[in-house]
């Protein structure tokens, strides 16, 4: 008798403790994943098609209509494609406002619900609402210098999708 009361004592401690680690485990909030990589980099030029022509000639960028993308594989997934856009701008485009610069940073995120949501609260200017396509999720805020800055959730297959529908090639 005192065997199996020292067993169901261990049972029941061993449960409880499982059950509390669970618990606990559940109760602690993991931290926000912010930025995970450089989404593209955009800035603004007298000719766009004269520097994307440039670029492919003199440093071997495979560009198209857009700019150039760079293919590459992300570091906690080796299996799978990331991918970085590099566009040259109209020096006249509107697209940065209301940045007075001449270069916006696109960052690839990991959950930008969250963080506009983080974002907003920490008292940082949030400039439109999230927008969706089959390619990802953006939105745009602004740094303490007035930087316009894009924020991206990638869907990485469907951006490569897109890309081999256009013809576009990678810089890889």
């Amino acid at each position: 008798m005192k065997r199996i009361v020292f067993i169901g004592s261990i049972v029941l401690a061993f449960g409880m403790g499982y059950a509390f680690n669970t618990v606990s485990h559940e109760n602690r909030s993991t931290p926000l994943k912010r930025v995970t990589g450089i989404g593209g980099i955009f800035f603004k030029c007298k000719d766009p098609k004269k520097m994307r022509v440039w670029y492919a000639e003199h440093l071997g960028l495979v560009t198209n209509a857009y700019g150039a993308v760079f293919e590459w594989y992300q570091g906690g997934d080796s299996t799978k494609k990331g991918f970085t856009q590099w566009s040259p701008f109209k020096e006249s485009t509107t697209y940065f406002e209301p940045s007075s610069k001449d270069f916006m940073i696109n960052y690839r995120v990991h959950d930008i619900e969250k963080l506009v949501s983080a974002l907003k609260n920490e008292g940082v200017t949030v400039l439109d609402e999230i927008e969706s396509f089959d390619y990802g999720k953006f939105v745009h805020i602004i740094d303490i210098e007035g930087n316009k800055i894009e924020l991206w959730q990638p869907n990485d297959l469907a951006y490569e999708k897109m890309g081999k529908d256009m013809g576009a090639k990678t810089t890889k």
